[in-house]
């Protein structure tokens, strides 16, 4: 488990290695239903609510004013802090589970 923060606000990564099984099983336990894919590309971002997310697949790099780049990819669950404003950088083709609020 790797715990990484984005900025003066707390986001967390946790970097999973499970079967299947246990994964889907983690995304419907944590109402993670909705299924978004996000080809490579570079834009700006804010968190207008809180988003947790669980990456099947890609690579995105994000990029705040007050922190240190965090990369996230496959096999990664990842808490985003409400009022977090970053650069999402998309190095790979994205397909992650995710639930806001």
């Amino acid at each position: 488990m790797v715990i990484s923060p984005l900025s003066a606000s707390r986001s967390e990564k946790y970097t999973l290695q499970l079967p299947l099984k246990q994964i889907i099983a983690l995304t419907l336990n944590r109402g993670l239903f909705w299924l978004h894919k996000k080809e490579v590309s570079r834009f700006d971002w804010y968190y207008d609510e809180p988003e947790e997310c669980y990456f099947l697949e890609g690579k995105v790099v994000v990029e705040t004013k007050d922190g240190p780049n965090v990369e996230f990819g496959k096999g990664d669950l990842v808490k985003f802090p409400q009022g977090l404003a970053c650069v999402l950088d998309i190095k790979e083709p994205v397909r992650k589970h995710y639930n806001f609020g």
